[in-house]
């Protein structure tokens, strides 16, 4: 039995830069972790077969499972004609765009080659993880990174500077593939990815916040009124900074002061009870 941590990531920056000949944007990302997690158990059966066991029911437990996806072309690819069961203990919100789904699949493909031995490497391991998801081979590698090509280009980056995370999931789930197909790339303005690389590089906090930015966030914002309430609600409660997550509906604030943290929890749980609502650390 083995057991892998998979944690949630946010994008800093998330800039679309045009519409590929395959139908998949061309995209430049900061992304990093933060400390609100899964956990991936895998177990051996003596059946050759997958089997998906979760406390969470609100997502599929069989084939349309990225794990069960995961584990399923990590068997092809090193052919090992051996059963396993997944157990994920889910922490991370469903379809909330912090690609909780793509972090269990490279969970899922890390815990198999640690459960059966398998020789080979982690960038390996991200080529394989490529196969299932854009967000995938980041989560392979974790940490901090910018991501290009359609997500699956992955370059490491030093870690932001240390702060509070504040999450908060509206109770609906987005189409990152509805998002995508309405976002106009020619209509785009681009982001700054350069100053918020060295923002991060030099630990420049306030740099970091004035060049947060998503480039999906206004057609989500469109379709989904209640995450601009819940922007606008953080804006005004003090936050340092304040973005949507990847494809949303997820949107997060940043905060550095314990004090100012505690005060915008106590807001936020005045106005969203019906949101669920994390308080993590950037851990990058």
């Amino acid at each position: 039995m083995i057991t892998i941590k998979a944690p949630a990531k946010i994008n800093l920056a998330l800039d679309t830069l045009y519409k590929r000949k395959d139908n998949y944007h061309e995209v430049e990302m900061i992304m990093t972790t933060v400390d609100l997690a899964d956990y991936i158990t895998v177990t051996p059966l003596e059946k050759n077969e997958i089997v998906i066991k979760s406390n969470e029911f609100t997502m599929p437990l069989n084939e349309k499972n990225l794990a069960y996806q995961a584990a399923q072309l990590f068997k092809q690819h090193f052919n090992i004609d051996k059963g396993v069961e997944i157990y994920i203990k889910k922490r991370i919100p469903v379809a909330a765009g912090l690609a909780g789904g793509s972090s269990n699949a490279a969970a899922t493909l890390k815990a198999l080659k640690e459960l059966w031995k398998v020789d080979c490497t982690i960038d390996e391991l991200a080529e394989l993880g490529a196969q299932l998801g854009s967000d995938v081979p980041f989560c392979v590698y974790g940490g901090t990174a910018i991501a290009t090509g359609r997500g699956e280009i992955i370059q490491p980056i030093p870690s932001p500077p240390k702060c509070w995370v504040i999450l908060i999931k509206p109770r609906i789930g987005v189409s990152t593939k509805e998002i995508y197909e309405a976002l106009d790339a020619n209509q785009v303005e681009h982001l700054d990815i350069e100053g918020m690389l060295k923002c991060i590089d030099n630990k420049d906090y306030q740099g970091i916040c004035d060049r947060l930015g998503n480039s999906l966030e206004e057609v989500t914002l469109e379709r989904y009124p209640v995450v601009a309430e819940i922007k606008n609600k953080l804006v005004q409660f003090g936050a340092d900074a304040v973005l949507m997550s990847g494809s949303g509906p997820t949107v997060f604030a940043l905060v550095r002061k314990e004090y100012k943290l505690r005060r915008i929890i106590n807001s936020i749980n005045g106005c969203f009870r019906e949101h669920e609502v994390h308080a993590v650390r950037l851990i990058g």
